[in-house]
C-alpha cells in the first residue's frame, strides 16, 4: 500500500477504501469480533491499512450510535484484596483490548442498589463482577441492557459452581489430615465491608457439618500483633486448633499471635490461608494456602462477555477444582 498523507485523522472509511473493503469489514477486524469468517489476506489488509493511516476505533463514536460508553466496569466488594484486584484488572484490560474499552474498577458500597444505581451512572456496556452481585442484581442490570459476567446461576438460579466451597473443603482437609483438631475461621478486622468472610463461614460450618467434625467457631483478627493476641487469645487455650483463614494476611497475623503467645506451629496451632503470596513463602514455618488462579477465572468472564457480544454459544467454562489449588506448607 502505498504511503499517505493526511491533514486530519483517518476514519473507518478511509481504512475501508485503502484496504478494497466494506466499513462493515473493517469494524469487525478492528474490534476482534467474528473474525474467522474473514480471510487472513483480508484481516492482514484492514490492519495494515490501519497501523498505515494511524487510525484507532471511536469510543465517542461508538457510544454515539449505541447509547453506551465504551466502559467496562470491574466490580469489587471494598474488601482486603491483597494483589488480586491488580492481577483481575490487568487480565481484563489485556482480554477486552480489541474492543478498545476503557477498564475501571469500581468498589461496591453496603447497599447493593445504590452500587447499581452508580455502576449505571457510568453507562458502562458490560460490568465484570468478582463476586458482590447477587442474581437479582444480575437481573437489574440486564433490564437495563448493561452485561453482567460472569454468569454465576444456572436454571434454577443456584450457583453454578462455587470457588469457595472448593477453598473451604481444601482448607479443612490441610487442617486435619495429620491430627484431628478443633477448627476455627479467622476472618478480617477492619470497617470495609466483608461479602466474602461470612460466605467463607457459613461453608466452614456446612462441611464440617457434612464430615461429622464439631462446629467450627468465627473470630476475626486485627492486623496488630497486641490485638490479635488478644482476640485470639481463648482459642489459644483448648488445645491444638486449626483456622481456616481468610487470607494469607489474616494467617500470618495468626501464627505471629501465636508465636508471640510461645505456641508451636502446627503442633499447638496450624493456619492455611488464601491467595498464595510471596510473604507467606517467606515466612518460617512456610505457610500452607490455597492459589486462586484469577486469571483464568476473569478469562472465562472475558469469554462470556465475548460469546454474548458475538451472539455464539457460551466457551466451557473451568470448574471450581480447575481454579483452585493447595499450595502446601508447613504450617499445617
Amino acid at each position: 500500500m502505498p504511503g499517505v498523507k493526511r491533514t486530519k485523522p483517518a476514519s473507518s472509511f478511509d481504512v475501508a477504501e485503502l484496504a478494497g473493503v466494506s466499513r462493515a469489514t473493517v469494524s469487525h477486524v478492528l474490534n476482534g469480533r467474528r473474525v474467522d469468517r474473514f480471510p487472513k489476506e483480508t484481516r492482514d489488509r484492514v490492519h495494515d491499512a490501519a497501523k498505515q493511516l494511524g487510525y484507532r476505533p471511536s469510543p465517542a463514536g461508538r457510544s454515539l450510535v449505541n447509547g453506551r460508553s465504551d466502559t467496562i466496569v470491574v466490580l469489587a466488594a471494598n474488601t482486603t484484596w491483597g494483589r488480586n484486584l491488580q492481577d483481575a484488572v490487568d487480565q481484563v484490560t489485556r482480554d477486552t483490548a480489541y474492543l478498545a474499552a476503557n477498564v475501571v474498577t469500581r468498589f461496591a458500597g453496603a447497599d447493593s442498589r445504590a452500587t447499581i444505581e452508580a455502576v449505571l451512572d457510568l453507562r458502562p456496556f458490560a460490568v465484570i463482577d468478582l463476586g458482590f452481585l447477587s442474581a437479582e442484581d444480575h437481573a437489574a442490570l440486564a433490564s437495563d441492557n448493561v452485561i453482567a459476567v460472569p454468569d454465576r446461576t444456572s436454571a434454577g438460579g443456584e450457583p453454578a459452581f462455587d470457588v469457595d466451597r472448593t477453598i473451604v473443603g481444601m482448607q479443612i482437609d490441610a487442617l486435619t489430615t495429620s491430627a484431628p483438631r478443633r477448627l476455627a475461621f479467622a476472618g478480617i478486622a477492619d470497617e470495609r465491608q466483608d461479602p466474602y468472610g461470612p460466605r467463607r463461614f457459613a461453608l466452614l460450618r456446612e462441611v464440617c457439618l457434612e464430615r461429622g467434625l464439631a462446629e467450627p467457631v468465627l473470630t476475626r483478627v486485627p492486623a496488630q500483633l497486641d490485638d490479635a493476641r488478644a482476640a485470639l487469645g481463648g482459642h489459644f487455650a483448648g488445645g491444638p486448633v486449626g483456622f481456616a483463614c481468610y487470607n494469607d494476611d489474616v494467617a500470618l497475623t495468626v501464627l505471629a499471635a501465636a508465636r508471640d503467645s510461645g505456641l508451636r506451629t502446627p503442633d499447638d496451632i496450624s493456619a492455611v490461608g488464601v491467595d498464595a503470596t510471596n510473604v507467606g513463602q517467606l515466612w518460617s514455618p512456610r505457610l500452607t494456602t490455597i492459589a486462586v488462579d484469577i486469571r483464568r477465572l476473569i478469562g472465562d468472564a472475558v469469554g462470556e462477555l465475548r460469546a454474548i457480544m458475538d451472539g455464539t454459544p457460551a466457551p466451557s467454562r473451568a470448574s471450581a477444582a480447575e481454579l483452585v489449588q493447595l499450595v502446601p506448607g508447613h504450617s499445617s
